[in-house]
């Protein structure tokens, strides 16, 4: 039986609603996949060292460095140039490279719709017909009543955060104007009753 420590040591920090995909197997050994907005590769643990074709993104360049030493010490096979500092609405990527894309707790720092619209856009850009996108991020939803507006779509949680904050209506138009289906029903986790954190997963049409 595994130990708490060998746990801790192949999945890291892992989010445990990506951990959920891997379950279902919709991540699948030899998939190319991306984090876009990775930081230090907290996600990317399992992936390294189960021998996926990982790349990585992150507009700071000080969490790439480390997600390249996390990369040279877990997957040394795989090249520097797979992770890379860039922002997420123009990436360097070709097109339809990727039969995954992860973006977890990071379309909430959004300026405002547009450039959300311009990220995920560009995120659908490199995932191949029948990929999967899997997104976490922050949202209005169960809180509704209890935000403080600042903004179109930006709004204060009782956290006291200010953040750009899609609803559900957002999601769905969204997906359905990309040519997405949905894997997941929508599905939101109201943390401590301070902030809510929405999973939002489709397949890209035509694979």
């Amino acid at each position: 039986m595994a130990s708490l420590l060998d746990l801790d040591e192949w999945f890291g920090e892992i989010d445990i609603y990506l951990f959920n995909q891997l379950l279902k197997e919709r991540i699948q050994p030899g998939d190319r996949l991306l984090d876009a907005g990775c930081g230090e590769g907290r996600n990317l643990v399992y992936l390294l060292r189960g021998g996926w074709d990982v790349s990585a993104a992150d507009r700071s360049a000080s969490a790439i460095d480390s997600m390249r030493q996390l990369s040279e010490h877990l997957a040394p096979r795989l090249p520097a140039r797979r992770f890379r500092v860039e922002e997420l609405d123009a990436l360097s990527f070709e097109d339809g490279v990727f039969d995954v894309v992860i973006c977890s707790a990071v379309l909430h720092f959004a300026d405002d719709e547009a450039h959300f619209d311009r990220i995920v856009e560009e995120l659908w850009r490199v995932l191949r017909p029948g990929g999967m996108f899997f997104a976490r991020l922050a949202s209005t939803i169960g809180l509704e009543d209890r935000i403080v507006s600042v903004g179109p779509r930006r709004g204060r949680s009782p956290d006291g955060i200010e953040r750009f904050l899609a609803d559900e209506s957002l999601l769905l138009s969204c997906g359905e104007r990309l040519g997405g289906d949905l894997l997941d029903p929508i599905k939101t986790t109201i943390v401590q009753d301070q902030r809510s954190m929405t999973t939002w997963c489709l397949r890209k049409r035509g694979g």
